[in-house]
């Protein structure tokens, strides 16, 4: 009996993963195309690279890193999955750093940090009335 390429565990992740992504069969342009590089008449004769666009987010992935095209097809949907992943995230951390940024301006400032503040102003406008030009009567 032979041995399945991807393990049905990890295909079952994988499909759970885009599931939760929202990354459908139909939003997806998949092709296979003729390799390139090192592997002779193999690469030059069999459509083992597999290339995939997802359409909402205009990303495009390729994959010829196995000789098999199931195993390429399978990476494929991998990359594409840790790019949107990487996408979503990146605006997620966003929006919560601007969340934050607005959650601390509109904070009331303490008791101490405001005599703080007013300290710090007294000691500036001290060094700047020492600067004033002294007049000197003759």
């Amino acid at each position: 009996m032979e041995k399945p390429l991807i393990q049905p565990q990890k295909q079952l992740d994988l499909e759970e993963r885009m599931n939760a992504l929202g990354v459908t069969d139909e939003s997806i342009v998949e092709k296979f195309i003729l390799g390139g590089g090192k592997g002779g008449q193999k690469i030059n004769k069999t459509f083992s690279c597999v290339y995939l666009k997802h359409i909402p987010t205009g990303i495009e992935v390729k994959c010829q890193k196995e000789r098999s095209q199931a195993l390429n097809r399978f990476m494929a949907r991998r990359q594409l999955c840790d790019k949107i992943e990487a996408i979503h995230f990146q605006k997620q951390s966003k929006e919560l750093a601007e969340q934050a940024k607005i959650r601390k301006q509109k904070k009331r400032r303490s008791r101490k940090t405001k005599e703080k503040i007013l300290q710090d102003k007294r000691v500036v406008s001290l060094k700047k009335e020492n600067r004033k030009n002294v007049s000197v009567n003759h």
